[in-house]
């Protein structure tokens, strides 16, 4: 049958109509603890400051289109290295997506360790790139001699590296990293999501590398609603990348609200060290469970293995017990049969763990 010449079959690029939307369930009541998510809300008496300062929002009026009361500020909590800019995006997919667009040419390769987050493989399709992934070790380590010969192979344009890895949770060895670095012949972006919950971070060796940028945002913190990210690096970058920015990216009410946040970041870094302490405990209790395998994290979550090979059962009943991790068992290769768990509240971490005994029997 000839297609209509008015369908999508005919002006969609192949690539775009051969992707698969980014599906997000719905929780619907189910103890949530499958998206990274910090679980704590903030006390009341904070919330009614927050309000009352968004009343003051003009919504009337575009926001300020380079954010520069933020960017300034966040420069300061994020401890961005003196010379260095900032770049802000709507999310840091919009910056993954920035960078893609920034040095996109047929032909053109972006570079990854494999498994890791998939948001890479998906904006590197959407922007005409070729995305190679390189298996990681067996243990999840970065395999250095993999990604050197994979960037002799095929000269990236951009290799991105998530520290700590999604969805592993691991930390590639520091010097593992800066190798990497001064192989790439293109960009280099460590996508640092997971900079709360760790404290390896290679955002102080901005400028030693003349490649380097530090991808960050503040989803993490608690502040995933506000949809924020940052990009920093070297200014002659930075300038580049900004002109595939959108106009009025970071909208009147996320500026605001982020500004305020920052306010109270001491709130949120005490958030963050009670997830540390509470994902130390929760491995400590996956440890002493029958039948799997628990791996390192550095993260807000903690990927595991079912060694029955029953991860989509498990799985399954968890969700039918009411709670909701995430089934990375059908991405296949390396994660096949994992499960991965966000660190939820004291309560929230035991009911998981109390439905896992029974799902596992």
């Amino acid at each position: 049958m000839t297609p209509d010449p008015k369908s999508p079959q005919r002006w969609i690029r192949p690539e775009v109509l051969a992707l698969s939307a980014y599906h997000v369930p719905d929780p619907g009541d189910l103890v949530k603890l499958d998206a990274m998510e910090n679980p704590y809300r903030w006390p009341d008496e904070l919330v009614e400051q927050w309000l009352d300062t968004l009343r003051s929002v003009e919504l009337n009026r575009y926001p300020d289109p380079s954010a520069r009361t933020l960017t300034d500020k966040l420069a300061q909590a994020m401890q961005v290295p003196d010379g260095m800019q900032l770049v802000l995006g709507n999310g840091s997919d919009e910056l993954i997506q920035m960078l893609a667009l920034a040095v996109a040419q047929p032909g053109r390769v972006m570079l990854a360790p494999d498994p890791t987050f998939v948001m890479y493989r998906m904006i590197a399709d959407v922007a005409g790139m070729t995305y190679q992934g390189v298996p990681l070790a067996a243990d999840f380590s970065l395999d250095v001699s993999a990604m050197q010969a994979a960037i002799d192979k095929h000269q990236p344009a951009i290799v991105f590296m998530s520290y700590p890895n999604n969805p592993t949770g691991t930390i590639f060895d520091a010097t593992a990293v800066e190798a990497v670095i001064r192989h790439a012949p293109g960009l280099v972006v460590i996508d640092e999501a997971y900079a709360p919950f760790t404290d390896a971070s290679f955002m102080p060796r901005l400028g030693e590398f003349s490649n380097l940028l530090v991808l960050r945002t503040v989803s993490k913190m608690g502040l995933a609603g506000l949809r924020l990210g940052l990009l920093a690096g070297a200014p002659e970058w930075l300038r580049e990348i900004d002109k595939t920015r959108l106009p009025y990216n970071i909208n009147v009410l996320t500026q605001a609200s982020a500004l305020f946040a920052l306010q109270n970041k001491t709130m949120l870094d005490e958030q963050a060290r009670q997830i540390r302490a509470d994902r130390s405990q929760l491995a400590r209790a996956l440890d002493t469970f029958d039948g799997i395998e628990v791996y390192p994290s550095e993260a807000n979550f903690i990927l595991f293995k079912i060694l029955q090979g029953k991860a989509d059962d498990i799985f399954n009943t968890l969700k039918k017990q009411g709670v909701l991790i995430k089934n990375l068992n059908p991405v296949g290769g390396r994660l096949q049969n994992c499960l991965r768990v966000t660190v939820g509240r004291p309560d929230e971490n035991e009911a998981f763990l109390a439905a896992l005994q029974k799902a596992l029997g």
